[in-house]
């Protein structure tokens, strides 16, 4: 691990819904999709997936829509929830 993954990591576990959204996005999933899955405002849920995209967590698949844009987990992201698993 970077030294730099450990800033990550707590980036991660300060956030409630954080990690329980990076698990989820396992498939591409919308914002929408979250929202009913996890049962947060939709706000909460475009919070964290704004924070985790900057992070380089996830990323957009189609970023030219508008409206219904799917979102995955990245490599990096991966990485980052296995370490976050282990701790827990």
């Amino acid at each position: 691990m970077k030294e730099n993954d450990w800033d990550v990591l707590s980036f991660i576990a300060r956030g409630k819904h954080r990690e329980n959204i990076l698990k989820l996005l396992d498939k591409p999933k919308t914002p929408s999709r979250l929202k009913k899955e996890t049962k947060l405002h939709f706000n909460a849920v475009s919070r964290a997936i704004i924070e985790l995209e900057k992070k380089g967590l996830v990323k957009c698949l189609n970023p030219s829509q508008k409206l219904s844009r799917f979102y995955q987990i990245t490599t990096y992201g991966k990485e980052i929830l296995k370490e976050i698993l282990k701790l827990n």
